[in-house]
């Protein structure tokens, strides 16, 4: 930031910079100062200060210039800050309002009896009422073992491992004509956890570790959840050195010392409702309005319940909260766009104001149902002739109890309802490329500040060179003020000696 330095009466020398505001008066006083100064050194009977008065006479040619960027930098800064200030609340508002719908604490949250049969999340859709959950069957991958080798084996072959999807029921196995098999080249002298290694990072979904047992040690291989996930494994072998048959797998294939089946590739099968129903994983998503499942147990003729909370409470306290935070956000606005205040005119303040104004009869679920809440007056939300806003709590109750799940449906993350309304407000005000926000105002008013920066910077240097200018120029007329006042004393002297002897 470039600084600029004026000097009073007194000689002691203030400091303006682009965040500091000077006296209106200031130019006037050095200019005064400046000339008593000079008068001051002619009639005296000294020199002149050359250096002291050039500063003076180049500080007060420019104060009026400097007082005057200084006072405009001031301001711009006190209305980036206020500018800042409301965007800051808007911004506030809208992770309060994401972490509370994402916590799910405004929306009917489903709730499992058995909490051993499955977990239970919301949907992306609300859900309401009771449903029933049976587990007759969990998802899994298929797993195959190879046979137990002592610790100390260290040769396992060379060659590849071809791993084939499809599905495997008893001795038959049917190929996935739309997944290729997957290839694994093992280098010679690999060892159990090397070629565990290989299978896992093929990028084939198939995952393989070593385990130990009271045998010695053996490949666990294991795939995907599901039916159709089952797979073959098939050996190349290096003719030289043998040995990864053994971790080959057939289905149909009679002979020994490959691999063996320890669990089956299956899906999951449940009745919700008491409708029958099969599931790839153990993960179902949106198994019915509002309810995701995470299957995690059999609970064969015990079906369990899963139900849903009552948010209601919190979503009438929520809307409390939100009428006290959007009024601190009005009071604020209120304050900076008053006559006289920072923002009263700016464009960004006017269109948040205009935006505020029209929030509570803005249409935010706009494929609500007939009859439906569509509007945050419909939840008791209204604004004052002042831009304040009211909750009318009765209005809000009705309607909560009129249609639960609607309300519901107003408290989420998705592209309608309180949160995305709240959302795209506050996008708007922090949009830099639009100049009738308020982050385009700011934008705008950095702008200026740096023109002014770079303004009192060649002032600066402009001063410095008038300076020296002046210091020439004072140190020329010291020599001759010197040489006449040598010659004074000389007639002086001379007088005083004629005086003497006329005496």
């Amino acid at each position: 930031m470039t600084t600029i330095s004026s000097t009073s009466t007194s000689g002691t020398t203030s400091t303006a910079t682009g965040n500091t505001s000077s006296s209106g008066s200031s130019s006037t006083t050095s200019s005064n100062n400046a000339t008593t100064a000079l008068l001051t050194a002619l009639g005296a009977s000294g020199t002149i200060d050359a250096t002291g008065l050039a500063t003076q006479l180049a500080q007060a040619q420019y104060a009026a210039q400097v007082d005057q960027l200084n006072t405009r930098n001031t301001t711009l800064g006190t209305q980036i800050s206020e500018a800042s200030t409301l965007m800051n609340m808007m911004s506030s508002l809208t992770t309060s309002l994401d972490s509370l719908i994402t916590a799910g604490q405004l929306s009917a949250s489903p709730q499992i009896a058995n909490s051993q049969v499955a977990t239970v999340s919301a949907g992306t859709v609300p859900g309401s009422g009771t449903a029933t959950l049976e587990v007759t069957a969990l998802a899994q991958g298929q797993t195959l073992a190879s046979p137990s080798v002592s610790a100390a084996t260290s040769d396992f072959g060379s060659g590849s491992l071809t791993i084939a999807f499809g599905t495997v029921s008893g001795s038959n196995f049917t190929a996935d004509a739309t997944r290729s098999p997957v290839t694994i080249a093992i280098a010679q002298g690999s060892s159990l956890a090397q070629i565990a290694q290989a299978i896992t990072s093929a990028g084939a979904g198939v995952s393989a570790y070593v385990a130990t047992n009271a045998n010695g040690q053996q490949l666990v291989i294991s795939g995907p959840q599901g039916a159709a996930n089952g797979f073959t494994i098939s050996a190349t072998e290096d003719a030289a050195d043998p040995g990864l048959a053994q971790f080959a797998y057939d289905p149909a294939s009679t002979a020994t010392g490959g691999a063996t089946l320890a669990a089956a590739a299956g899906d999951a099968s449940y009745k919700l409702n008491g409708v029958q129903r099969t599931a790839t994983s153990n993960a179902i998503t949106d198994a019915a309005p509002g309810i995701s499942l995470n299957l995690t147990g059999l609970n064969r003729g015990s079906p369990t319940t899963i139900s849903f909370s009552d948010p209601t409470s919190a979503i009438a306290t929520s809307m409390s909260n939100l009428v006290t935070a959007l009024n601190s956000i009005t009071t604020q606005l209120n304050t900076d766009t008053a006559v006289g205040a920072a923002l009263n005119n700016n464009p960004g303040a006017r269109a948040m104001a205009r935006a505020l104004s029209s929030l509570s009869l803005t249409t935010i679920m706009p494929n609500a149902a007939s009859g439906a809440p569509r509007t945050l007056s419909d939840l008791g939300l209204s604004t004052n002739r002042d831009g304040s806003f009211a909750l009318d709590s009765t209005l809000l109750n009705k309607t909560l109890h009129a249609n639960p799940a609607a309300v519901g449906a107003m408290f989420t993350t998705g592209l309608h309802g309180v949160y995305a309304t709240v959302y795209n407000l506050s996008r708007s005000l922090n949009d830099s490329t639009n100049g009738n926000s308020l982050a385009g105002s700011i934008k705008s008013m950095q702008t200026q500040q740096t023109s002014i920066s770079s303004r009192l910077s060649k002032l600066t240097d402009q001063q410095s060179t008038l300076r020296t200018q002046l210091i020439k120029q004072f140190s020329a007329l010291n020599a001759v003020v010197t040489a006449d006042k040598s010659t004074q004393s000389f007639l002086t002297q001379q007088v005083a000696l004629w005086t003497n002897k006329t005496a």
